[in-house]
């Protein structure tokens, strides 16, 4: 079962630069392909008003996968980027009705 997520990407100065030479739509294409590439989906892709961050809503297979397209496209030194797990609220339904034993701290 595919895992949604999350993924804010920061452009570094020189990612931005490329960016400005070859555009976002082709950037889009290559991420997409990235994904599609490792088993997953764009969702959504934007850009924000800081021309320096994308966001995404993406699935993919499991979190190995999320790992990997961090680990390799953070190496590249053009961008970073974190990847958040995203929940539906019908699990978090499922999460509140777990029994959990904390004690907070003080107590």
């Amino acid at each position: 079962m595919s895992k949604k997520y999350l993924i804010h990407a920061k452009y570094t100065s020189s990612g931005v630069e490329a960016l400005l030479q070859k555009g976002g739509s082709v950037r889009k294409a290559v991420v997409s392909k990235m994904i599609k590439d490792a088993g997953g989906n764009v969702e959504s892709f934007y850009y924000t008003l800081n021309p320096d961050e994308v966001y995404l809503i993406v699935e993919l297979p499991d979190d190995i996968t999320g790992a990997a397209l961090s680990l390799h496209t953070d190496a590249s030194g053009k961008v970073s980027i974190d990847i958040i797990s995203l929940l539906t609220p019908e699990q978090i339904d499922e999460a509140a009705k777990k029994i959990v034993h904390y004690i907070a701290p003080g107590q």
